[in-house]
């Protein structure tokens, strides 16, 4: 698959409304009448729709609720709530609809899938496509209103921290879609979050598991001011509303893809399956089919079953820029980091550290910033130094990746056997690229030998294998030399001065961890 631009402006995770004077202008005269109007209009309709809905359940054991709903339950309540959720649209400046194509029906195509997924406004595919059946987070079914809907439209819920929870959805999800017509149609967003459209991140297995044929849906935002999306970073989902309700009117284009069938090899393996349906989207979209996806709210693109965290957002150059940002020259850096390594040189147990343990390694005068980089590698109170210093150490320039990579071994391998197993190959990977890795079943096997990763091994598949060492190349070795203040500002520094340069502009240090 392609590869997408790492650089904020232009990864999928990144959208920023780009308005002119006259345009903010326009925007703020028409916004104080339009979008306080519209706001409360769309408030009425759904407090109608919450009491509503439950109605549709009311008397029904569990049981019952447990199967599709028919009857007159079913005929006079679905187009109530079709016709009041099409006016929340309509409300907030919508008030058309192009559509494209023929949505094909539940026999021909059990399941939609919708892609780009860039807001909270794409829920307005729900009314072209009468109100079929969605995944949702389990979360969200104690939110006001929204709770309420998701009762009535049946969704299949599930909790991304449960992973009975996941099982269970996975399970309920493949009975539908096999279910030969008995439940309804569904819709599934199988990028999993939202994006600036730009590209098409990974899709998510789930609408694939059940191997039955799935109908592409594409959704296009044909307006002069690309206002709706609300991505991982860039602008807010309060600005998305307000810079959308301010304009006269947004115009929504869904283009309904003839059905897709799979072939009995994307039966078989379901990331097939959603690989392929991705490339035909994107190709139908005209934009890139990436790696890219979400994991544990960080973006993050796949490469060779390793996750690498877009390289703006990574943890490590987050935790270089704060050190520079407090004062520490670059050789305060380079001294905590020695020494970072050296206390893990004394085994496992002293290499979790808390808050205030890490700020005085790192001679900073308070712990709040120990704190901030304790909370991007870890979600508890302490954090496995290792991580932080041999991600750190790997982008701040002052060592080579191979003599870092033999004190990284070394550290991993506190039982001097000189091999790894999985579990230890996993950590010693996620400490160097400092995110976890929970898929090395690929790496494992290119490095392994007679199940054993050795050193020599390791290194050699890491800097000869075409994949992994773009890994390397791209990750874990700084690739500019610049200011400090080029580093803060999103670019790699080094300012040590004992840099060398060779033929093709990688760079080496000789350090005490040669």
């Amino acid at each position: 698959m392609e590869s997408c631009d790492r650089h904020p402006a232009t990864h999928p995770f990144f959208h920023e409304v780009k308005m002119s004077r006259a345009q903010r202008i326009r925007g703020i005269i028409l916004g104080s009448v339009l979008v306080p109007l519209r706001v409360i209009l769309a408030a009425l309709f759904f407090l109608v729709m919450w009491p509503l809905a439950p109605l549709r359940l009311v008397g029904l054991s569990k049981e019952q609720r447990s199967r599709p709903i028919t009857g007159w339950r079913s005929w006079f309540f679905h187009p109530i709530i079709w016709l009041l959720s099409r006016a929340v649209f309509f409300s907030l400046g919508f008030l058309w609809v192009k559509v494209k194509g023929r949505r094909a029906n539940l026999k021909e195509a059990p399941v939609l899938v919708v892609a780009p997924h860039s807001s909270f406004l794409d829920m307005l595919v729900l009314c072209p496509t009468h109100l079929p059946t969605v995944v949702s987070r389990s979360e969200n079914v104690s939110l006001p209103v929204i709770g309420a809907l998701l009762d009535f439209n049946q969704s299949v819920l599930v909790s991304r921290k449960d992973p009975e929870s996941r099982k269970r959805a996975v399970s309920q999800l493949t009975e539908r879609l096999t279910s030969n017509g008995y439940w309804p149609q569904m819709l599934m967003f199988p990028e999993g979050t939202t994006t600036n459209g730009q590209a098409l991140i990974k899709f998510k297995p789930g609408a694939f598991l059940a191997g039955v044929p799935v109908q592409p849906v594409l959704l296009r935002y044909p307006n002069k001011l690309d206002t709706v999306r609300w991505t991982y970073r860039g602008t807010s989902w309060t600005e998305a509303v307000w810079h959308t309700t301010s304009q006269l009117y947004s115009n929504m284009t869904i283009e309904f893809l003839p059905v897709y069938n799979p072939s009995q090899e994307e039966k078989d393996d379901p990331n097939l399956y959603a690989d392929n349906v991705q490339k035909l989207m994107a190709k139908a979209l005209g934009v890139p089919a990436t790696d890219y996806v979400m994991e544990g709210r960080i973006p993050v693109s796949k490469l060779g079953g390793l996750s690498l965290p877009v390289e703006l957002e990574s943890p490590p150059r987050e935790t270089l820029s704060l050190l520079y940002k407090n004062g520490l020259k670059p050789s305060e850096v380079e001294a905590a980091l020695e020494r970072m390594i050296d206390r893990c040189q004394s085994g496992p147990q002293e290499s979790m550290v808390s808050a205030e343990q890490l700020s005085s390694i790192l001679g900073l005068n308070d712990t709040e910033t120990a704190v901030t980089v304790c909370s991007l590698f870890s979600k508890d109170e302490t954090v496995d130094l290792r991580q932080v210093c041999l991600s750190v150490a790997t982008i701040s320039g002052f060592f080579s990746f191979k003599s870092l990579f033999h004190t990284a071994f070394n550290l991993f391998d506190n039982g001097g056997e000189g091999s790894l197993n999985a579990q230890k190959l996993s950590d010693l990977m996620g400490a160097l690229l400092g995110f976890p890795q929970r898929n090395i079943d690929q790496l494992y096997a290119e490095a392994s030998s007679q199940g054993q990763i050795t050193e020599d091994n390791l290194l050699r598949v890491l800097t000869t294998h075409p994949t992994y060492q773009r890994v390397v190349n791209e990750y874990l070795q700084p690739k500019e030399v610049g200011s400090l203040q080029s580093f803060i500002d999103g670019k790699t520094v080094n300012n040590n001065g004992n840099t060398v340069h060779n033929s093709n502009g990688s760079l080496h240090y000789d350090k005490k961890y040669k």
